[in-house]
């Protein structure tokens, strides 16, 4: 803190109604050269020498000759910021105010200013003054005729004295300014504290800890007034797939852009808070009625659906939502938030982007996911799970060069159950992570296993979610199961979807190098279905396209999925890459890749996936030289796939079989199978 600056007043203001007592104190005060003083400095002066100090301090002195003149000169002093030090004030100045009234009306004016009493009367008390003027450490009384000296002794006294208090004033503001400013500052910094405990810092909304406070409030004014409020939640459709795309902060982005829609909804006594991830709840209070909430909750779907943009790419925001009632669907705040979770998930059941409110029979949906999750979680203890293993075939020759590994769940009372009725719970549920893993070491280890059997070394692709890819620890994870498999890492493929490997395309590149310098190919599962860009795909180390089968289905008979076919072998060509098209089931499909210059293909033309002694049998039956390989070739394996009906077995048959198939019944497909 810096010190105040000192100022030297020595303004004097002489109130008197004796004009001739005026000059007296300015003969005393004003430090006034006589003639032989004057004559010495004139001699001074012409010869050149310093002229001399003034003996003692010189004083501004100025007159009033009333009392009431003399208050408006110090009021006048104190606007241009040039305040008195000290005033002289006579006792007896007829016709106006004596001196006590003059004293009492400066002091109201300016209550810093010093007084001096100069009276020839002696009828005042010291102790009847400070009675009525109080202010005694600011009071003198100097009697008429007075001494020079005394005076003198006053004038030097009294502004000093004046200065000293300005001074010690400057410091106490200074130091009032500091603490103020401190104390401003900690009450601002609480305040954001408060803040950051309550809010969401993305959305700025209401987090989970005063949604939950807003809940208790809201059921205790509704058990008091009898009026009934909802509960309404909801979850962004398909988040996931924008955070993985665009990465996390177009999700930020679109989490933003969907609290500000959000707020411009409801009315000043609702409140919405940001539960989560992409979830989001609305308090609605004092609602008449199920069709007042069904109506805002349409106003929310019709507010999020206009297209945003974010990085240059079109999101839209659709949302399933889930409305719970007090106190029909719960009396306490976790069975309403539960009770709304549980509609809406129904919400996303029933085709996402609807409302659905709470009744009794949803819970059963929930229940039911929630025995998924925790027999899922015992599968992969229990060894429940397990891998079948689908050809990659080279298009030109028949040959069988590779296998992709997909992973299928071996329920003890439900049977086999696809990935795609159990991976997006695993997702949701954090066990991607770890099923992903065993997926990596059974391939491995199932690869090694069939080489130390005298299988040919055949290559296996495996599959890594968006998570299992970004995860720190993956090429660890990789080069142990590797090492503990004892195989080759020239035998591992992984596969990664586009919109994993472009949603973080720096990163990819990093991670991807890494793979390929141990040894690890690459392939791009699913390409045409994402967000390529160019420019990053040049960069990216990796071995082989994937063609979605999307794009395969209707490849002879539409002309634009041909182009498209087209232009992906001619792209991936032309940047020294394998293509591998999935999803083949026809020999039209088949001719038309070939004349491409597709290099593999896989799907059901040739074999969907097999368990691995079905796969090593298959492996033992194909040989180089076969280029014209077909699946009636493989009529006596033992092959078990689920359908639902009996008219998919015999289109199956008729496709891949010149003549009925000698024990239909015996092959059960898998349309969800690949």
């Amino acid at each position: 803190m810096a010190e105040p600056v000192a100022i030297v007043n020595r303004r004097v203001l002489v109130i008197d109604d004796n004009p001739a007592i005026h000059k007296d104190f300015r003969k005393v005060l004003g430090a006034v050269l006589d003639g032989s003083s004057v004559l010495e400095a004139d001699e001074l002066a012409l010869f050149g020498a310093p002229a001399l100090a003034p003996a003692r301090p010189n004083f501004e002195v100025d007159s009033a000759l009333q009392g009431q003149e003399g208050v408006e000169r110090v009021r006048e002093a104190l606007r241009v910021a040039r305040p008195y030090a000290m005033a002289i004030v006579d006792m007896q100045m007829p016709p106006g105010w004596d001196g006590l009234e003059t004293i009492e009306q400066l002091w109201r004016v300016d209550p810093d200013v010093q007084v001096v009493i100069c009276s020839a009367h002696a009828g005042y008390d010291w102790t009847e003054l400070v009675a009525r003027l109080g202010h005694a450490d600011k009071l003198l009384v100097v009697k008429k005729p007075f001494e020079p000296i005394e005076v003198l002794q006053c004038a030097n006294a009294l502004t000093r004295k004046w200065q000293n208090e300005w001074i010690v004033r400057r410091q106490v503001e200074s130091l009032e300014k500091v603490v103020t400013d401190r104390t401003e500052g900690l009450e601002a910094a609480n305040a954001q504290l408060r803040y950051l405990a309550t809010h969401d810092a993305l959305t700025g909304l209401p987090n989970r800890a005063l949604l939950e406070d807003r809940i208790s409030q809201a059921i205790t004014l509704a058990d008091r007034s009898g009026q009934p409020f909802a509960l309404m939640l909801l979850d962004l459709d398909r988040f996931k797939a924008v955070n993985d795309s665009l990465g996390h902060r177009a999700g930020d982005e679109l989490l933003k852009e969907v609290a500000q829609r959000l707020r411009s909804v409801i009315r000043g006594v609702d409140t919405v808070a940001r539960l989560g991830g992409d979830e989001f709840v609305v308090i609605l209070q004092s609602v008449t009625g199920r069709e007042d909430c069904l109506r805002v909750a349409e106003r929310v779907l019709s507010v999020l659906a206009p297209t945003i943009c974010i990085q240059g790419a079109e999101l839209h925001a659709a949302s399933s939502i889930g409305i719970a009632f007090h106190p029909a669907d719960g009396d306490s705040m976790a069975a309403l938030l539960n009770h709304a979770d549980v509609a809406m998930y129904c919400a996303k059941q029933r085709g996402r982007n609807n409302v659905q409110c709470f009744a009794p029979g949803m819970n059963a949906v929930t229940q039911e996911k929630v025995k998924i999750e925790h027999e899922l979680e015992s599968a992969l203890q229990l060894g429940q799970l397990e891998l079948h293993y689908q050809p990659k075939v080279e298009t030109a020759t028949g040959e069988v060069s590779s296998a992709e590994a997909l992973v299928r769940w071996r329920h003890p009372d439900r049977g086999l159950i696809p990935p795609a009725e159990f991976i997006p719970i695993a997702e949701e549920c954090g066990l991607i992570g770890p099923i992903g893993e065993w997926v990596v070491r059974e391939a491995c280890r199932q690869g090694r296993a069939w080489q130390d059997a005298g299988l040919r070394p055949i290559r296996i692709a495996v599959n890594l979610s968006p998570t299992q890819f970004r995860h720190g620890d993956l090429l660890a994870m990789i080069r142990h199961a590797l090492d503990d498999a004892r195989l080759e890492a020239r035998y591992l493929e992984v596969e990664l979807t586009e919109s994993a490997v472009m949603s973080e395309p720096e990163e990819s590149v990093t991670i991807l190098k890494q793979l390929s310098q141990m040894g690890v190919l690459v392939s791009v599962d699913d390409f045409g279905t994402g967000y390529s860009s160019m420019s990053y795909l040049r960069r990216l180390p990796v071995d082989n396209l994937k063609i979605d089968r999307e794009f395969i289905n209707e490849i002879v008979s539409r002309p634009d999925d041909a182009s498209i076919v087209r232009a992906i072998v001619s792209l991936a060509h032309s940047l020294r890459l394998k293509v591998v098209a999935e999803g083949v089931e026809t020999v039209e499909q088949l001719e038309f890749l070939k004349a491409l210059g597709c290099d593999q293909y896989q799907g059901y033309y040739f074999s969907p996936a097999v368990p691995a002694q079905d796969f090593a049998a298959l492996l033992e039956r194909s040989a180089p030289a076969d280029s014209q390989r077909s699946l009636p070739r493989l009529k006596y394996l033992r092959i078990f796939y689920f359908v639902r009906d009996k008219e998919t077995v015999m289109t199956f048959t008729r496709r891949h079989s010149s003549r009925p198939c000698p024990c239909p019944a015996a092959i059960r497909l898998s349309r969800t199978s690949r």
